[in-house]
């Protein structure tokens, strides 16, 4: 298995997970998925699977319903962690850095891009806020079916992106009998990215 090398390692590591993620989506169905780490204000975590929206040098993006358990943690302590595992290429990477809501603009087109029954289960779920029963969400879910029966499925006010914007970042290389590689990129003093090896 090849090993994660400092000389190959490009200096930018938005440019190492882009090449990383490129390949996952070659071999793992939901390559996007990520685990999402984040905490309440006395430092109580929770953690739950979303899926990355996009990545640029401003951080990675995901969506979810500000008023859920996330959102509220979210809210009260602006800082998170994700981990992507990619188990057929025995790769994952970990990314920590304060949270930002993402404009209105940014918030549309994420909801716009999602399929039609996507966006009318994210708007009828009050995420994470106890219900009744199951027949509860389905009768939303049918309101809002029969309200909206076209494409313009409004993107509620409790809805929208988010962006992790990194701090760290660190990728992690499966290699023969547990002697990983891991590099871990800080910022420099020069405005960049320092890499440093840290052992498995």
């Amino acid at each position: 298995m090849d090993g994660l090398h400092e000389r190959d390692a490009p200096a930018d590591p938005v440019e190492q997970f882009r090449a990383w993620f490129s390949r996952a989506l070659q071999t793992d169905r939901q390559a996007d998925a990520m685990a999402l780490a984040t905490a309440t204000g006395d430092g109580t975590p929770s953690v739950r699977m979303v899926l990355l929206k996009s990545v640029d040098e401003r951080g990675l993006v995901f969506g979810t319903n500000f008023e859920s358990r996330k959102g509220r943690e979210l809210d009260d302590n602006p800082r998170a962690a994700v981990t992507f595992h990619w188990v057929v290429l025995h790769r994952q990477v970990r990314a920590e850095g304060r949270v930002e809501r993402c404009p209105d603009e940014e918030s549309d087109a994420i909801w716009n891009a999602r399929p039609r029954e996507a966006r009318l289960a994210a708007a009828a779920s009050r995420q994470s806020e106890p219900i009744p029963d199951r027949e509860t969400l389905e009768r939303a879910f049918a309101e809002l079916d029969a309200r909206h029966p076209r494409d313009d499925v409004p993107r509620p006010a409790f809805w929208g992106g988010y962006r992790l914007v990194p701090d760290a970042w660190e990728f992690w290389q499966g290699r023969d009998h547990r002697l990983h590689d891991r590099l871990r990129y800080t910022p420099d003093d020069a405005g960049g990215w320092g890499i440093i090896r840290l052992a498995p």
